[in-house]
């Protein structure tokens, strides 16, 4: 396999990391909440097949520039630039948590941009019924059992990578915490519904059975405000980052979905 390549591109005059690593036909990945402190296994099963494109939102880990971002709009233009700078338009996009909303929002606002799309756990929507949880109203404690089945599958994404700095690194990720408060508080809700129906690329959305942030019930509100042709697959033993969970699993179906 190819090794890890990483180049910047600039967003709003703020640069962002872009990793790519793997051949073949190009697929971006627009990571869930805690971003990309570390390339992960999961990655590493799409890119034995696929060219794996994935850009560090601004604010995220390896970006900045979330400060910048006021309006829904403003994040929206944004990720617009990102695939097109990290030359993604009208490849298959894959998205996960905040990251999936973002994927969902190119697909129905530049369907162009997506040839085929795949969500895992987005945000987007809300149900008083069937309230989210809010990742940003938790005590350290808890968040790793909210973000995945195993909790240490979160601590070890959030440790410090190699060569990090310790005293810098808490306030990196405190960062990408506050880039997604930015674009998604309160509690994830982005009215997404009221674009769905504009999707028209064929849509895989995995949902982690055990996923403690959104009611795995929100995979069949997706399907059912999404246009074109749309599956939902449960990830067994996986909570809201079922890639970190289930790395294997996931790879598998969002490989098959891709084909």
């Amino acid at each position: 396999m190819s090794e890890l390549k990483t180049t910047t591109v600039e967003i709003n005059g703020f640069p962002c990391r872009v990793w790519t690593k793997g051949s073949g036909p190009k697929l971006g990945f627009l990571a869930g909440l805690g971003g990309l402190p570390r390339w992960l296994p999961f990655l590493d099963r799409l890119a034995e097949t696929r060219t794996v494109i994935a850009p560090s939102l601004p604010g995220y880990p390896g970006a900045t520039g979330h400060t910048e971002l006021d309006t829904h709009l403003d994040w929206v233009l944004a990720v617009r630039q990102l695939i097109d700078k990290s030359g993604l338009a009208g490849a298959d996009l894959l998205g996960a948590s905040v990251g999936g909303a973002f994927a969902a929002e190119m697909a129905a606002i530049f369907p162009a941009h997506v040839r085929k799309l795949c969500l895992i756990a987005p945000f987007g929507l809300f149900d008083d019924k069937e309230p989210a949880a809010d990742p940003w109203a938790q005590r350290r404690d808890n968040v790793p059992a909210l973000m995945c089945a195993d909790g240490a599958k979160w601590t070890e994404l959030v440790a410090p990578p190699e060569g990090a700095n310790s005293v810098e690194w808490p306030i990196e990720m405190t960062r990408a915490s506050e880039a997604a408060a930015r674009a998604f508080w309160p509690l994830g809700n982005t009215r997404l519904e009221k674009r769905l129906g504009l999707i028209a690329a064929p849509t895989l959305i995995l949902w982690g059975e055990r996923d403690a942030v959104l009611p795995p019930s929100y995979a069949k509100k997706f399907a059912t405000g999404i246009n074109g042709s749309t599956r939902v697959q449960t990830v067994a033993d996986a909570g809201h980052l079922a890639y970190l969970d289930q790395p294997d699993a996931v790879a598998r179906a969002v490989l098959a979905h891709f084909a």
